[in-house]
């Protein structure tokens, strides 16, 4: 078998991702499915974290463009992650995939606060660890927070996983002429102002020179077949 391209990586789903084919909140079948895919890529011997996002149940941007506080908005959003791993947590212990949720928030009767040591220990000890909650500060997106998490857990690429096959110069659901790119570097991912992840992300990944790596998760096995370096991906790196 193929050996696996990263042996340590932090995997970003988005709250989107975890709807399926409905408009809103979580689709079993497609939980399951997600949660089946980090179970085969952990059994190649990949240590994995996951950060998930919220955009399937709450989105902070949305409502503070209503009148709600940005800052209170935010912190809304990071709840709703942290229900998104809890349900990822519960399909993986599911699947027979040992998992730990933590949260930047404190909140000890739900899950453990998340604190790097510990994290190293969990992922040591062949435990995926979510990491929900965001950054714990309002106005940073998960993105960042994955990109953070990644750097500070020693992880070798961020995965993200979203709903189309990479990077695009251009929405190609709205723009059927979009280009859509197989390598980029960060500072052209910045230049470019794609807008597959924020600009902190982008350059906090350029200053740790971490890798990104752009797939679509609507495929199953689809984390699987990128840590085999095959798929329709887009690197983003140095």
């Amino acid at each position: 078998m193929t050996k696996p391209v990263y042996r340590r990586v932090v995997v970003k789903v988005s709250g989107e991702a975890l709807m399926g084919p409905d408009r809103f909140g979580i689709h079993q079948p497609t939980l399951e499915r997600i949660a089946a895919d980090l179970l085969a890529a952990r059994a190649r011997g990949v240590a994995i974290a996951v950060v998930v996002g919220g955009g399937n149940i709450f989105r902070g941007v949305h409502v503070s463009a209503k009148g709600t506080p940005r800052v209170t908005g935010d912190m809304m959003g990071m709840l709703a992650t942290v229900m998104n791993a809890l349900a990822l947590e519960s399909a993986m212990e599911g699947a027979g995939l040992p998992a730990r949720t933590m949260s930047a928030l404190s909140m000890p009767q739900v899950c453990e606060t998340y604190d790097r040591r510990r994290a190293l220990r969990h992922i040591e000890q062949g435990r995926v660890v979510l990491l929900a909650g965001g950054t714990g500060n309002p106005f940073f997106t998960t993105d960042t927070t994955a990109v953070l998490r990644a750097a500070e857990l020693g992880a070798e690429a961020v995965f993200k996983a979203t709903d189309v096959d990479g990077v695009y110069s251009a929405d190609p659901k709205q723009n059927s002429g979009a280009e859509r790119y197989d390598r980029l570097t960060h500072q052209e991912a910045l230049e470019r102002n794609l807008k597959v992840m924020d600009s902190t992300a982008f350059a906090l990944a350029r200053e740790n020179r971490m890798p990104i790596i752009v797939f679509s998760i609507r495929e199953k096995g689809a984390i699987a077949a990128v840590l085999r370096g095959e798929g329709r991906s887009t690197i983003v790196g140095n």
